[in-house]
């Protein structure tokens, strides 16, 4: 092959292993499956409880929920309300939690519970239509305490972000003024500032947050300030005038929506407990792409047996790279080509030590008996199909000896390829005939030191992590293994036998 030929096989190579690349690094971004084993995770449990004294009729409860609050992502709701036919309502404006019964009296307890998942990248979705400053009219001598105090806010300011800061630090209590006192009390103060932004063109509301802290009970919700400033609501601390949502807060209500009605009851209350909690990164991926439909893209909607077969076939390919790499650089001598990465996997089933006793044992054994069949002068086809059912006589006989030893792993000896360790017997006893017992030594242990190299990499939690997790990682293997099959330097292993050529350079 032409060096200009190779070309076309180094772009083919690139895109391979780029769009293996590629599509893990998608798959990590987009559906969070962690690179590493063993990520945790935190998550928030929320509960609400509502509380009311039922009239003895019918009742219905309607309880204000998040949509999507800024910051995190909603994993699972679900109502504990024994009794109550229960559903969430959608619309435009709002997501509302419904209870319902036809008769129903006395004290009652409602519970609604949602799981947060911290997420920095879900932001506020933008308005639909763009929000109007509201109406808002003054008597005298309000109006006049208004009209001062906004602008002295707007000639300090440049922006609706900066006005409303500016307008709360002049209703703090160390800056007020007479204007102040006159329109601030600690009943109206946030609905005052709502009220005041609009009056000044500013578009603005309330919002309810939740104090996140781990083990909380009885909570109640902290009042907030948003404006809108032509793209976004932006949120502030009215009382510190502190811009934006903190990592701890979450906004429970945004908006004028009313937090809990309930008809047919009276004395009606609504707290919050919260709980931090830590999950798996994997489960929690896996959890979110069944439910967004993106389950099809890996192997976690199979049954857990096949996902077990699947979780094993995927290592194959990290076994026949180390085998590649082990005979094209290094120049280990094997018998044959994929008997390494057969008895890898099988040392994977049983572990390395029972595995290679195991092993050994079989091919001694059948070594002797291939000896056996070879004086009978049988023809190939009898004499391998009568190794194969010794093979198997002579594995159940060791299984059955191991067992009886207390060595349970010896009942995974099964694991191993029947056909190709009776092949692999044909072919060490013809190259014992033909080339001597040391040859047989060479490629056997050839073929035992390749098949532990890869057992030692294919047993490794992370392997199992990103063959199983990122099948498309397969594609980089590949490559690798195509640009070894165009190498053609020396071996490490014949470094040492072309030494002596150094001396006539």
């Amino acid at each position: 092959m032409t060096a200009r030929s190779r070309a076309p096989f180094y772009v083919f190579v690139f895109l391979l292993i780029a769009a293996g690349i590629s599509i893990a690094t998608w798959r990590h971004l987009e559906l969070g499956i962690p690179w590493m084993t063993g990520e945790q995770r935190p998550v928030w449990m929320i509960e609400a409880r509502v509380d009311f004294d039922a009239l003895g009729d019918a009742a219905e409860v309607s309880l204000h929920i998040p949509e999507q609050p800024p910051g995190f992502r909603i994993l699972t709701e679900q109502a504990a309300s024994p009794g109550y036919g229960f559903s969430i309502l959608e619309s435009p404006r709002s997501r509302r939690a419904e209870w319902t019964k036809r008769e129903v009296s006395g004290p009652q307890t409602l519970y609604f519970k949602a799981q947060f998942v911290p997420d920095e990248d879900v932001t506020e979705q933008t308005p639909v239509r763009t929000p109007r400053p509201q109406a808002v009219f003054w008597e005298e001598p309000q109006a006049t305490a208004v009209r001062e105090l906004l602008d002295q806010a707007m000639e300090r300011s440049s922006s609706p972000e900066s006005m409303t800061r500016e307008l709360i630090r002049l209703m703090q209590p160390d800056t007020r003024t007479q204007n102040t006192t006159l329109l601030v009390s600690e009943d109206n103060y946030l609905q005052l500032m709502v009220r005041m932004l609009n009056h000044a063109g500013i578009a603005a509301r309330t919002a309810d947050a939740l104090k996140l802290e781990d083990a909380r009970r009885r909570q109640q919700l902290v009042p907030f300030l948003q404006i809108y400033n032509g793209e976004r609501w932006l949120t502030f601390d009215p009382r510190t005038g502190e811009q934006g949502v903190p990592e701890s807060l979450l906004l429970w209500r945004q908006g004028s929506e009313s937090l809990l009605d309930v008809l047919g009851g009276d004395n009606s209350q609504v707290s919050f407990s919260m709980l931090r909690q830590t999950v798996p990164a994997l489960q929690l991926a896996t959890l979110e792409a069944n439910q967004n439909g993106l389950g099809v893209l890996g192997f976690y909607q199979l049954p857990i047996e096949e996902q077990s077969m699947f979780r094993m076939l995927l290592l194959l390919p990290l076994g026949a790279l180390i085998v590649a790499f082990m005979r094209i650089v290094i120049g280990v001598r094997t018998s044959g080509t994929f008997m390494p990465v057969l008895i890898a996997v099988a040392f994977v089933q049983t572990t390395l030590v029972p595995g290679l006793i195991a092993f050994l044992s079989v091919v001694a054994i059948g070594l002797v008996l291939r000896g056996y069949l070879s004086s009978l002068n049988l023809l190939l086809v009898s004499r391998i199909s009568a190794l194969i059912i010794l093979v198997i006589f002579i594995t159940a006989g060791l299984s059955i000896i191991g067992y009886q030893m207390g060595f349970n792993t010896g009942m995974t000896v099964t694991f191993f390829p029947m056909v190709i360790i009776a092949w692999t017997i044909e072919r060490m006893s013809i190259l014992w005939e033909e080339e001597g017992a040391r040859e047989v030594l060479v490629q056997g242990s050839g073929s035992l030191f390749v098949a532990i190299c890869a057992y030692l990499v294919m047993s490794l939690p992370l392997a199992g992590h990103l063959t199983f997790n990122f099948p498309e990682l397969h594609l980089v293997i590949l490559g690798l293994i195509l640009l070894m099959g165009q190498y053609t330097g020396y071996k490490l292993s014949e470094l040492r036998r072309f030494t002596p050529m150094k001396a006539y350079d």
